[in-house]
């Protein structure tokens, strides 16, 4: 046996041994057995997620196969998860991601941005940001649109301005990967579709408190803090990493030549945009509308089929959409089980009760906020942050009197900011500290630093405006 199998052995052996001690464990209050049973799946399967002794979704399938097996839930509660409209919506959007980098629209807007803003290293920074943020709503899986897309960008930028890993690092290297990983952390938190794991939060707040999540809800909350992280950031690492080549002239004639090798726009590409733009007006106008998020993006998906701007070939290819309809699928079913099985009805009047001496819901709020965001250090998942953390601290904030909505949102918002500390927060991360421009001690440090910017703009500047949208 390798030494890795012998590693993914002992880490499975943790989960299941976790899960078999709080399946035996004597119920709480007037809690049935079927309660512990349960929760001790759910925590083996948040074990799963951390220590990966497989596939995420080989996980949670195991989990949702185990928890049919003993009749912990029947299998129509078991399965019932990946009925979850949310989930397909992941899904569609996962295809849109397809359309986006097959098509190779994505690296147009990129470059032609690059081409407008990139003439000095400062306006680079900030031409890779507003691509991200372009290409956000439509790509939610952030390794994808920042590791796909944005990462073959950046390297061959740093390489036209003769900046590798090592001596020449600083000369502008290390300012474009961190800038453009910490961009991505940013704009997946802005956009409901910006990164997978937010849909997971949506569906924790329906099943769990009743809250229907809205895409134009999630942005306008996120609008203001957003929109000031992406104005400040390129101009704080720029400061932070001072590199050495201040103008960029090789950044514009680089995506003039590329933009020059893909010619004019392809009938693809024109369909594609179309179908973005209509999408994005879709979904934007859907409180008026009454149509339903996951149906627009369906309808999306449908009229790229028909113009063949991606083929069915394309659909079936789509590893990352369908790995999330697994994972995600059996995850909104086993919490939806925590639920019906009463085990979160009694956290929150035990909570509920312990907090009544606390006199501020509002510092309460913020604690559970800082804890939410630096528990992040230990996990290397947003979706296993979210399935371990979101509802506990959740009903922490909302026991103490934090209102509902406030505290879905903006959790759903840390959710994301948090990757942004380490160097394996999120999948984009290792990507960019795998190029070799920035050391560990480097990148924790100025994580750190970016943390509590981003502590201060969204708690700060966002609680301003939280206040005038009247969600406290």
């Amino acid at each position: 046996m390798s030494n890795e199998s012998r590693s993914k052995l002992v880490r499975g052996l943790i989960c299941v041994a976790v899960g078999l001690i709080i399946w035996l464990l004597p119920p709480p209050g007037d809690l049935e057995p079927v309660a512990m049973h349960l929760l001790g799946i759910f925590i083996a399967t948040i074990l799963g997620l951390i220590l990966q002794p497989m596939p995420q979704g080989a996980v949670v399938i195991t989990a949702v196969a185990i928890t049919a097996i003993t009749k912990t839930l029947p299998i129509g509660d078991a399965l019932n998860g990946f009925k979850d409209s949310t989930v397909w919506l992941i899904v569609s959007a996962f295809l849109f991601a397809r359309g986006l980098i097959k098509t190779g629209l994505g690296r147009r807007i990129s470059f032609m941005l690059v081409k407008a803003f990139g003439k000095s290293t400062l306006g680079l920074g900030y031409a890779l940001a507003l691509s991200d943020t372009v290409l956000a709503p439509a790509t939610p899986s952030n390794t994808a649109r920042a590791g796909g897309i944005l990462f073959p960008i950046v390297r061959s930028l740093c390489s036209s301005m003769d900046s590798e890993p090592g001596p020449t690092a600083r000369r502008i290297g290390q300012y474009l990967m961190f800038n453009s990983f910490q961009i991505c952390v940013v704009t997946s938190a802005i956009f409901l579709t910006g990164v997978a794991p937010n849909s997971l939060i949506a569906t924790l707040a329906k099943e769990n408190f009743g809250y229907e999540v809205t895409w134009l809800g999630w942005l306008w909350a996120s609008l203001v803090p957003g929109i000031i992280s992406i104005a400040i950031l390129p101009y704080i690492f720029y400061k932070l990493f001072n590199p050495e080549l201040k103008h960029s002239p090789e950044a514009p004639a680089l995506a003039e030549r590329e933009l020059a090798k893909m010619g004019p726009m392809t009938t693809a590409e024109k369909g594609m945009l179309t179908v973005f733009i209509l999408v994005l007006l879709l979904w934007a106008t859907a409180q008026w509308t009454g149509l339903n998020a996951t149906a627009i993006a369906l309808l999306g998906v449908a009229i790229l089929l028909i113009l063949g701007v991606i083929d069915w070939q394309d659909v079936l290819a789509e590893k990352g959409g369908w790995d999330a309809l697994i994972w995600f699928g059996g995850l909104v079913g086993l919490a939806a089980g925590l639920s019906k099985v009463g085990l979160i009805g009694w956290l929150a009047t035990a909570l509920e009760s312990a907090l009544g001496s606390i006199g501020s819901w509002f510092l309460a709020f913020i604690l559970v906020v800082i804890a939410y965001k630096y528990a992040h250090y230990f996990i290397a998942s947003m979706t296993a942050h979210a399935t371990a953390f979101f509802v506990p601290l959740a009903l922490v904030a909302i026991s103490a009197g934090a209102p509902l909505e406030l505290v879905i949102l903006v959790l759903g918002f840390f959710n994301s900011l948090n990757a942004s500390m380490t160097h394996y927060g999120t999948g984009p991360a290792p990507i960019y500290f795998g190029a070799g421009y920035i050391d560990q001690a480097t990148w924790w440090k100025n994580g750190f630093i970016t943390s509590l910017i981003n502590l201060v703009v969204w708690l700060g500047a966002g609680s301003v405006w939280w206040k005038i949208i009247g969600l406290w």
